[in-house]
């Protein structure tokens, strides 16, 4: 039985280039890969609408105590409008990773351009003391169009990017939602000073709003013009493989079921989780730390928060770069988790000294290792779960940093109005040394870099044995299949796969080859 391509039908986002052909017993070529220039627009037009959307989600707890003044609410209702973007997230992330999957980048990146701006002008609507539920309802708006954000530097990045800058693009991606945070601590405390005068205050507020409005309208008719689904042809092996899997094949609640049964992938959830979730904690409740200690430093406590997150934009490139180079996950991400605990108990034992150049040495510490842990998350899971779909592995990673950020949040500003901001941070780091310690018992499984290797200049031989057995749904033929190449022997006979009475080589595989024992 000679060789068969199997081609993909055209179906939106998921049309193949070029047909895909599974071998059985002969050798055939690799498929061409190749990367495009305009890769480097697409992932920077990526980060200026995550930067627009991360700045709005910052930009009222940083000027807490003015927010809480104008709108006549207390600081919890203030907390809320950082804490929606966490809530919103949660039930919504599954429908949002299967309109991911099913109807691609572009769709994804035209609803998240969309609703940021309907986020953007409501809020430029609820300029009044007694229209708080204006600006949350804008706010809610915001945080939806975080949920289609979130999930997409990792997809992205391994779609358009080549084996050796994947993890480097993907930090980039990561960089505009870190500097859109970044703007938000800088630019609110100083386009809204701590005036007594409510119309005057309202005045600037005003102002903040119609500048977040503009900016992203204008990056959402660039969305519209630029921003492109896909290449022509995929820049990796491990892309031409995954282009190979049939839309009618994949099913995205057995994706979700295959990844819950991922024993390190979830342990990376959890410890993802709870680092995150304390970076979020800590970006939340900064202003109200900084001015219990530094009364009146509303704009330098907007500049620690921008020291925090600077600091970490530099960390994460250079670990996507060291990524990149050693394809040491395990190791880089156990590192850089250990010494965010360190920089985290560093922070919280100097913070009441009195010394603000103390605390903006310290916090840069601690925003270098735990910000620079953003992107190291999301490349160690796209490893681990090869070749389940990027924005699903993220999003569940997402949805754990949020849910952990409402807990820490609330927990930690309780813990701070009764027992102070010592006693607030101590908890933070009690949950860093259990996320420290569960990362290293995570398996490094790479699973993406076995497939890179296999398809990297090599031909891969498939060679197919039908066994007596029938499937119990529907009459569809088991087979056990057999994988040789370069890299070494894998056993696929217990790996999802749906092979017809009428095609006896034509097989879908719907999951990694794990290797031989």
């Amino acid at each position: 039985m000679g060789d068969r391509s199997i081609n993909a039908k055209e179906n939106g986002p998921n049309e193949r280039a070029e047909p895909c052909t599974v071998l059985n017993g002969e050798s055939g070529p690799a498929p061409t890969t190749r990367v495009y220039f305009k890769r480097w627009a697409i992932v920077f037009l990526f980060s200026a609408y995550s930067l627009s959307n991360a700045y709005q989600w910052i930009q009222y707890g940083i000027i807490s105590n003015i927010i809480v003044r104008f709108y006549q609410v207390d600081a919890f209702a203030v907390d809320w409008l950082s804490m929606i973007y966490m809530l919103t997230y949660i039930p919504f992330i599954f429908p949002v990773t299967w309109l991911l999957d099913q109807k691609g980048l572009r769709v994804t990146a035209l609803l998240a351009n969309a609703l940021n701006c309907v986020g953007t002008w409501t809020k430029v609507a609820s300029v009044g003391p007694g229209l708080f539920w204006v600006t949350m309802l804008g706010q809610f708006a915001s945080s939806l169009a975080q949920v289609f954000i979130l999930g997409m530097p990792s997809r992205l990045a391994s779609v358009w990017f080549g084996a050796d800058q994947v993890s480097t693009a993907c930090s980039i991606g990561v960089f505009g939602n870190q500097m859109g945070i970044a703007i938000g601590f800088l630019v609110p405390p100083i386009l809204v000073p701590n005036v007594d005068d409510v119309e005057e205050l309202a005045h600037h507020i005003k102002i903040m709003f119609y500048i977040s409005a503009g900016v992203a309208t204008i990056i959402f008719i660039l969305v519209i013009i630029v921003f492109q689904e896909k290449p022509e042809l995929p820049p990796t092996q491990a892309q031409a493989q995954a282009r190979c899997i049939l839309p009618e094949s994949y099913s995205y609640l057995a994706s979700i079921w295959r990844l819950l049964r991922n024993k390190p992938f979830m342990l990376l959830v959890v410890s993802y989780g709870l680092n995150v979730g304390c970076f979020y904690s800590v970006s939340t409740l900064l202003n109200r730390m900084i001015i219990e200690h530094y009364p009146g430093e509303e704009v330098n406590a907007g500049r620690i928060g921008l020291t925090i997150v600077i600091a970490g934009m530099v960390g994460s490139l250079i670990c996507g770069i060291w990524l990149d180079k050693t394809k040491t996950y395990k190791q880089t991400t156990l590192a850089v988790y250990v010494l965010s605990l360190i920089g985290m108990l560093v922070y919280a034992s100097t913070l009441n000294l009195g010394h603000l150049w103390v605390v903006f040495i310290t916090a840069g510490v601690l925003g270098f290792f735990m910000t620079g842990y953003l992107p190291l998350g999301f490349e160690f899971a796209v490893e681990l779960t090869y070749p389940e779909s990027e924005g699903t592995s993220s999003g569940l990673l997402n949805c754990s940093a949020q849910i952990f950020g409402i807990i820490f949040t609330i927990a930690q500003g309780t813990i701070i109005d009764r027992w102070g901001t010592l006693a607030g941070n101590i908890f933070l780091c009690i949950f860093l040394l259990i996320g420290a310690i569960m990362t290293g018992f995570i398996k490094s499984d790479l699973r993406r870099q076995k497939a890179n290797l296999q398809g990297g200049g090599q031909s891969v031989s498939v060679s197919i044995a039908p066994m007596a057995s029938s499937h119990p749904n529907g009459g569809d033929v088991s087979k056990a299949v057999f994988v040789f190449c370069a890299a070494g022997s894998f056993w696929a006979s217990d790996l999802p796969r749906r092979c017809t009475a009428a095609g006896m080589n034509e097989c879908k595989l719907e999951a990694a080859l794990s290797q031989h024992a």
